[in-house]
Formats: structure tokens, C-alpha cells, sequence
């Protein structure tokens, strides 16, 4: 089998390049070319036809297709779904805000973690994502967009630190001076709720912007909506969180999607007020999009707004995500969950 030569690093690459007698310097054009987007080794000019016919040979170069581009007519957000090399299809969102060019990526194709309120997780996880895969989330956003992206979030299709590995290399590719070279203050990465795996960020000291999916505050209600809480319960979590802050000085941020009667009321801001006391942490309300499979609904902007006010006069600093695409099926792994429908529909009939 080939190897996928874009989730190489470029000290490996270098490696690889001594090894087959090429010079340093050559490693460095041809990572330039791959962080650039080619599709092939016949698009890199500068390299000899001899040096491109081995490296066709010995490597694979990832690419995916455009199968499906939605724009927001309302605010200009633009969501693809991309097909990779063996078929599957992932997720990628392209959203604008004045500070630039924001890019929703995915980290797996489907979800094993089965929250009940995420579209990205019904029927389960199929693979985990290649670091070239994620890598080419953001390099052909912006190649087919024409826009530079600047910031890049970690909460597309998946759970990223179910993926650790990968997306430690990805993390490593994107921030490479010699690639795209996104700060890693630039990056947003979020969890919900592996304990184990937060901990062994902490340990990378990583300036990324970690995002927990906290979405209640008590277990009773947490176990009703997000599987994982029975693995690491909302103190463990909790603790995990605190314990990272203590490693790397990050404030963390706390999702928390409105869900009408489950996690709205007064009491759950006056508890989560008492769950985060002590905590440097942001909470991110999120009005809840809607999913057919699920029967929850969101709350009314009242709540959201009563709910918010709470926690800001608690001292807990509190804001209300913009929701942007809602006209282009919005909800996380929604429109690879519809498109899959349509071809099962297309090949049954």
C-alpha cells in the first residue's frame, strides 16, 4: 500500500527524502505543494519527472470531492459535504465573523458516543478520520471558497479526543510554519467529557481553546442525554477540567445547548453556577437545532435569555452562540445523515 504521504510531518519527510537520496530542500517543495493543495505529484513543477514518477509510486495524496455545497442565503455560511477515497463522507462548515474565516471540521465519520441530541451520531461510528483527511477539511475550504481561514473548531462529525492520535498530528500539520500555519490560539477543540484523554492533553500544554459539551448540570439529567456522563460523571469531568486549566492557564468554555424541560430552568443555572465556582470558564448557550430522530426541542429565546442572566449576575461569564446556517441544515452531521437517506431512497426505488 501507498503511503498517505500528507499526514507526514515534514521532518519525516525529510527522512524519507535521505533515504531515497534527495536533498532536505526537496522534502520542503514538496510539503509546500501538498499544504497547498495539490491533487497530484504531475502539479509539482519544480521537481524532476524521474523524482515524480518514484514519489507516484510510493505515495498516495488525499483529495476529497464536493458532493454536496449549501450557502446561507442569510448570512453567508457555507456547509460541504465531502466524499473520501473509500466513499464514506464527512462534514465541514465555513462560517464568517469580523475577526475571519472560521472552518467546522470533523474527526470521524460518524460518532460512538451517542448523545441524543447530535445528528452526527445516529447510526454510530463507521472510521476515524486520517490527520491528511482532517488537514484537507481546511486546505480545500479555503481552496474552493477562495477565502483565507484564519480559525479552525474541532466540532464537526466525532468526538476529537476519541481520535487522539490523529488529531495530535493534524494539530501538529496545521500549525506548521511551513503549511497553513494556524495558531494554536486560533484553535477551538471540543469533548464531551473524555476524562483520560483531557487529562493527557493537559499534559501536552497545548495554547488551543478547549471546549467541553458539559449540556447539564447534574448527573441525573446528563445520563439522559449524553452516554458518557455514566463513564466520567459530571465531578469527574469537572475535576478533569480543573486539573487542565492548573497545566495550561487555559480558560476553558463550556457548551451548553438550551434543551425545552430538560436542562432550562432556573435551578439548572443556579447549579451550574455552583458546579463551575472556582473555575476560570466561559459558558456557550446554544439554542438547540432541531433533529427529526430526536423528540427535543429548544427553549424559547426567553428562557435562553433568563438563563444567561443568571449565570452572568453568579459571575460566570455567559453568552449566546449566533446561529448561523440555519437555513442550510444547520445541525451538526444533519445533512450527511439526509444525504445518506436520499442515495439508500435512490438505490432501494
Amino acid at each position: 500500500m501507498k503511503t498517505d504521504i500528507k499526514s507526514m510531518t515534514l521532518e519525516e519527510l525529510q527522512a524519507d527524502m535521505r533515504a531515497m537520496g534527495q536533498s532536505a530542500f526537496r522534502a520542503g517543495q514538496i510539503y509546500t505543494w501538498l499544504h497547498r493543495g495539490a491533487t497530484s505529484f504531475w502539479e509539482m513543477t519544480n521537481l524532476s519527472k524521474e523524482l515524480r514518477e518514484t514519489l507516484d509510486q510510493r505515495y498516495e495524496i488525499t483529495a476529497p470531492k464536493v458532493v454536496r455545497r449549501q450557502e446561507s442565503k442569510k448570512d453567508g455560511t457555507v456547509k460541504y459535504l465531502w466524499r473520501l477515497s473509500d466513499g464514506n463522507c464527512v462534514e465541514t462548515v465555513l462560517m464568517r465573523y469580523h475577526y475571519g474565516n472560521s472552518v467546522c471540521i470533523s474527526s470521524e465519520v460518524g460518532c460512538p458516543m451517542g448523545c441524543s441530541f447530535c445528528a452526527s451520531t445516529l447510526g454510530g461510528l463507521v472510521r476515524r478520520l486520517r490527520p491528511s483527511e482532517m488537514l484537507d477539511q481546511v486546505l480545500f475550504t479555503q481552496l474552493d471558497s477562495g477565502l483565507p481561514i484564519s480559525h479552525i473548531v474541532l466540532m464537526g462529525i466525532g468526538e476529537p479526543l476519541d481520535n487522539f492520535d490523529t488529531v495530535m498530528r493534524f494539530l501538529e500539520l496545521v500549525n506548521s510554519p511551513q503549511g497553513l500555519n494556524i495558531s494554536m490560539r486560533h484553535i477551538s477543540l471540543s469533548t464531551c467529557g473524555l476524562v483520560p484523554k483531557i487529562l493527557k492533553l493537559a499534559e501536552k500544554k497545548l495554547q488551543l481553546t478547549l471546549s467541553v459539551s458539559l449540556h447539564a448540570p447534574s448527573d441525573e439529567i446528563r445520563n439522559t442525554i449524553m452516554p458518557v456522563n455514566r463513564a466520567y460523571n459530571v465531578e469527574t469531568l469537572l475535576n478533569a477540567c480543573r486539573a487542565y486549566y492548573a497545566a495550561t492557564n487555559r480558560r476553558i468554555s463550556f457548551e451548553y445547548a438550551m434543551i425545552r424541560d430538560v436542562n432550562d430552568s432556573e435551578d439548572c443555572a443556579r447549579l451550574l453556577l455552583r458546579r463551575l465556582k472556582g473555575l476560570p470558564a466561559h459558558v456557550n448557550l446554544i439554542p438547540l437545532n432541531e433533529v427529526a430522530e430526536s423528540p427535543l426541542h429548544p427553549s424559547s429565546r426567553q428562557t435562553v435569555q433568563r438563563f444567561q442572566k443568571l449565570l452572568e449576575e453568579g459571575g460566570v461569564t455567559a453568552t449566546v452562540r449566533r446561529t448561523l446556517g440555519g437555513d442550510i441544515d444547520a445541525s451538526c452531521g444533519q445533512l450527511r445523515r439526509n444525504f445518506e437517506k436520499a442515495e439508500k431512497g435512490s438505490v432501494s426505488s
